[in-house]
């Protein structure tokens, strides 16, 4: 997969661990000293990072001069990373095709897709590949020892010793192919020839999402020696199978590689084999070249067409962005200080720039480049704006600079640089799960870039340092005047075309065409270049099936045995504060941290207002108070809490599906000493909100066209997601609940309010329903909330007194009448309702996402066990195969939700969505009726991959979180955990035969997203398909 880019700025119990008896991990008395050798590798150093809990040992494997980099800190989740340096030769993609090529098998293993088949065999929490603009790894986590010895094994010999099969490489890669080979051609020329390739796809999905093209675009202006790594669809087709090989040998050696270990296993057992296979190889002498931008003298400017969002003003769809270098990346010290104006300048309603840019109307949000960016030789500092009217493009520079020089003359507020020094310091504090995983991603990269990893990770030097050049005269507002206010710049803007995508398509078939007229010549006549084509893609389809039964046996693998029987249960009491207040307490080692979650229920909410709780919960985040503003309370945020947060919640009992609780939650976090001064800050915005404020309209209207601005896009990155919400939505309260507030239902809502004509009649009739949502809420908290606060042992006394004191306060608001909630009354609907076929057309899609999904019934029955099995046993065994491997979609496979109480299927950029819908509608058929059924293995794999999430590592402010928000017990937990661990192949197959018959009764529920077309023919051709309009045509 390609790594995300920057993205764009959002508005919006385990038992009590017992201490070691012996040394700590990150003792550094403990630990061998620099100059030790050790199974080849030499320490170069050692050192504890006490801000950060852990130390580090820096090896160099003395014959390769591989590096490697050990973290030991006390944390289960450990993690391994090898990453190989890979500057992009071109923009055919070929890094990120090797990437997915070389989990394809090798020398040890060297079965069909080793990375997939070793996933059900694995109680990994997180396994995967990325490929970045420079650089690619290949990182995993888990909890069990064996576990990453066996993981470690298969990852070394596939990045280091890879089979790279021409088949693997034209099935991840690119082919032509006839898109259905099984069918006889009419015409047995060359016309139902098709590009083919899962990379080739996903790539063509990716371009769909109009954000991702300007972030690329203007990454290979800014630096255009890394052209693109993931691969343009228009470049991607030069690629040849021997220039893969080629860049593999030449980039895919220990000497160009960063290993990194982390957590609380010994590093001798890694270093053993680490040595073992680096041993092998020979020292390659490869030259580290970090790319850097180009060189700006003076003002640059490069505009490019881009497409039009169907559901946004077209006048309002231009994107510009200006940056500015900084200096080197390895200047550690200037970097943060860089992170830092990059946040007081940019983030936060009161910040300077989203004022003159956002508020101002100029634009509706900033571009997914804007921001501090070290992720090459010097760093990059870039503002921009979507949502732009061409009139405004020339302004928007203008508008920046001014700002700039406003700052550096007026200077920074020391209270803000406080805040966010205190924010730093929090979430240093705050336990995540994935700490391994993202200290491993960040530091490789950087370090690839000539950034000391050492130096990255020694916070506290450099939270030090900072403070003494801030007490110098106008430290920051320096480094705006050196680095910002100069002509030196590069305003990249994308324009929009009612023509590209025609254009886009236009150009595929030209390309298309010219690939098959050079495929012709190696043979002596366009029809024995058919049939040799034809007979390619069948010879594939052969190697595709024969991999799937193969003997995987070389695999290393866990068993059944190694999942405990006993879950781990997080150690929770319970408390009334009062007769309304029902309080779950977790007291564990929190570093010092309280983190609090409440929930003020509603009952029967019409809908109309339930679909606004979204649009009130950013209210409350932006527009302020009688007595404060929006900025006031940022600033007020981050110098006492770790965040504050407000959203929509429904969730069905665990007994019974159709029964649910939904209402408005809030969280928050901070240290000990400031839960009362975080407590009144939500009761101030919770309360406070003044939504009568003459700003209040004009700053709704920011929000709503903000989550319009590129709401397509953020539907392709996930489409999958979308259509399994959608397909769910008839199947029970809180699933349609969940649809209208975060599916599809909810993004055009946003987008047609965003688009209205400016009404003030309406504008006022939507801002009484909101105050309507705040009253119900000042009821609810009124007549009783539930809440659950995380904490240390010695805090839970004064934690209960502040939360008391919270409760007090809130109960004395005043709550102003509304005839809204006398005359609406809640929609019914009998739930569930099944059969439903919707498709919803997006014009711009290149690929397709399916969902399918039907009902099984709730958490504690024992029916729905097998359910959970059988979709682990149909995604590895079934639809993975046939969907991704031999479809060409990027993703597919099969889920089921013990609480919602679902089964489903689902595709993810996806080329054949006709050929994806047979397959789904016949897997249950296939399951129920295989050939042997399943074996004892398959079962085990199957479980494995459940327990996988269900035993995954969390981090400790969701600890609890089941019984608070979901009402799951311990009791349930364990039923549950023993149903799934003793399903057998009768269970499975009678789950699989219900499953079958609901789908060929037509009783399951299917959603397609995608371009009206052929490959959306059925649509039109099948009965019962239902076109849903997303507003589309009239944008």
């Amino acid at each position: 997969m390609v790594s995300s880019i920057r993205s764009s700025r959002a508005i919006r119990s385990v038992a009590k661990s017992s201490r070691r008896n012996y040394a700590s991990v990150t003792d550094v008395s403990k630990l061998p000293e620099a100059g030790t050798q050790l199974h080849g590798f030499r320490l170069e150093r050692v050192k504890n990072f006490g801000a950060l809990e852990l130390t580090a040992l820096h090896w160099k494997h003395e014959k390769t001069s591989a590096e490697y980099l050990h973290i030991a800190r006390e944390d289960k989740n450990n993690v391994f990373s090898i990453g190989f340096k890979t500057n992009p030769p071109d923009s055919t993609g070929v890094p990120h095709i090797l990437e997915h090529v070389t989990l394809c098998g090798s020398e040890k293993y060297p079965v069909r897709d080793p990375f997939f088949k070793l996933m059900p065999r694995s109680l990994q929490n997180f396994m995967n590949a990325f490929t970045s603009s420079d650089m690619t790894m290949y990182p995993f986590a888990t909890t069990n020892a064996q576990d990453f010895k066996n993981l470690m094994s298969v990852y070394l010999d596939a990045t280091l010793h890879p089979l790279l099969k021409r088949s693997d490489f034209v099935q991840e890669g690119w082919r032509i192919g006839p898109e259905d080979p099984h069918k006889d051609s009419a015409e047995p020329g060359l016309k139902d020839l098709v590009f083919k390739g899962v990379v080739y796809n996903e790539m063509k999905g990716q371009v769909s999402d109009a954000t991702y093209l300007f972030y690329i675009k203007f990454f290979e202006q800014i630096i255009p020696s890394l052209h693109n790594s993931g691969g343009d669809p228009k470049k991607m087709t030069d690629l040849t199978y021997e220039q893969l090989r080629q860049f593999q040998s030449e980039h895919y050696h220990p000497s160009n590689s960063r290993i990194i270990t982390y957590g609380d296993q010994s590093f001798d057992s890694h270093l053993q084999m680490l040595g073992e296979e680096l041993n092998k190889f020979d020292n390659a002498s490869t030259e580290l070249d970090i790319k850097g931008p180009i060189a700006l003298k003076g003002p640059k400017i490069v505009t490019v067409q881009g497409p039009v969002d169907p559901l946004v003003p077209p006048e309002s769809q231009y994107k510009t962005s200006t940056t500015w270098l900084t200096g080197s990346v390895s200047d550690v010290d200037e970097a943060f200080a860089f992170s830092l104006i990059s946040a007081l300048l940019l983030d936060g309603y009161g910040a300077p720039l989203y004022r003159a840019l956002v508020e101002s109307g100029l634009g509706t949000d900033f571009t997914p480049n804007t921001g501090y960016d070290n992720h090459a030789s010097k760093g990059l500092f870039s503002i921009g704006l979507t949502g732009v009217s061409e009139e405004n493009v020339p302004k928007i520079k203008d508008k920046i600079r001014s700002t700039l020089e406003d700052q550096a003359i007026n200077g920074f507020d020391s209270q803000k640089v406080d805040g966010l020094l205190h924010s730093i310091e929090l979430g240093m504090k705050h336990r995540t799960a994935r700490f391994g995983l993202g200290v491993a991603q960040s530091l490789t990269g950087s370090w690839f870039n000539g950034v000391d990893p050492f130096a990255s990770m020694d916070y506290e030097h450099t939270i030090s340092t900072f403070k003494a050049n801030m007490r110098k005269k106008r430290y920051l507002e320096h480094l705006v005047e050196k680095y910002l206010l100069t002509d030196d710049s590069f305003t990249f803007t994308m324009v929009p075309s009612p023509t590209y995508g025609t254009e886009v398509k236009e150009e595929e078939a030209t390309r298309l065409q010219t690939k098959i007229a050079e495929a012709v010549k190696e043979f002596p006549n366009e029809e024995e270049a058919y049939k040799q084509l034809r007979n390619r893609e069948l010879e594939l389809i052969k190697e595709q099936d024969s991999g799937k039964t193969a003997n995987v046996d070389v695999l290393p693998t866990l068993r059944v045995s190694d999942i405990p029987r006993e879950g781990q249960h997080d150690e929770v009491r319970e408390s009334f504060l009062d007769d309304k207040t029902n309080v779950k307490w977790r007291e564990t080692a929190t570093n010092g941290l309280t983190y609090v979650k409440a929930l003020a229920s509603f009952k029967d909410l019409p809908n109309e207002l339930r679909m606004l709780v979204p649009l009130f919960c950013d209210s409350l985040m932006r527009i302020g108070t009688k007595d404060k503003s929006m900025e006031e309370l940022e600033d007020l945020m981050k110098l006492k809490t770790g965040g504050i947060s407000f959203g929509y919640s429904a969730n069905p009992s665990p007994h019974d599906i159709l029964k649910v609780e939904e209402g408005l939650s809030f969280t928050g976090r901070a240290f000990d000493r400031n839960v009362p001064a975080m407590y009144e800050l939500i009761n101030t915005i919770l309360l406070g909100t003044d939504f009568d404020s003459p700003k209040a309209h004009s700053m709704i209207m920011e929000l709503l066209k903000a989550g319009a601005d590129g709401a397509v896009d953020a539907i392709a990155g996930s489409g999958h997601r979308y259509a399994a919400i959608a397909s769910k939505a008839s199947l029970s309260p809180s699933l349609s609940w969940a649809e209208q507030t975060g599916g599809l239902t909810q993004v055009k809502l946003i987008t047609s309010l965003a688009s209205a004509k400016e009404d003030g009649d309406a504008m006022a009739e939507l801002v009484q329903k909101l105050k309507t949502i705040q009253n119900i809420v000042v009821g609810s908290m009124r007549d009783g909330l539930r809440a659950m606060v995380t904490c240390g042992h010695d805090a839970s006394g004064s934690n209960a007194t502040a939360l008391q004191n919270f409760l007090a306060t809130a109960r004395t608001a005043s709550q102003t009448p509304s005839d809204l909630i006398a005359t609406s009354t809640p929609l019914t609907q009998q739930y569930p309702t099944v059969g439903t076929k919707t498709f919803f057309p997006f014009p711009t899609y290149r690929v397709s996402y399916t969902g399918l999904a039907l009902p099984t019934g709730p958490y504690t029955s024992a029916a729905t066990a097998p359910y959970a099995i059988l979709a682990q046993l149909l995604t590895h065994k079934h639809l993975h195969h046939e969907i991704r491997e031999k479809g060409g979609a990027y993703g597919g496979g099969a889920s089921s939700s013990g609480l919602s109480g679902t089964f489903g299927m689902y595709s993810y950029r996806d080329p054949n969505p006709t050929n994806t819908l047979r397959i789904m509608r016949e897997a249950g058929r296939w399951a129920a009726e295989r050939d042997g059924g399943f074996s004892d293995r398959e079962l085990e794999e199957a479980k494995l991959s459940v327990f996988q999430s269900q035993d995954a590592p969390v981090s400790v402010d969701k600890e609890g979180a089941d019984l608070f928000l979901l009402g799951i017990d311990r009791e349930m937990d364990q039923k549950r955990r023993e149903r799934l661990l003793d399903v057998d192949a009768k269970q499975v197959r009678q789950a699989a035969e219900k499953v079958a018959e609901a789908l060929e009764g037509g009783a399951a529920n299917v959603v397609v997203l995608g371009a009206e077309g052929e490959k959306t023919a059925f649509v039109e051709s099948e009965v019962g398909w239902e076109k849903r309009d997303m507003g589309i045509g009239k944008a």
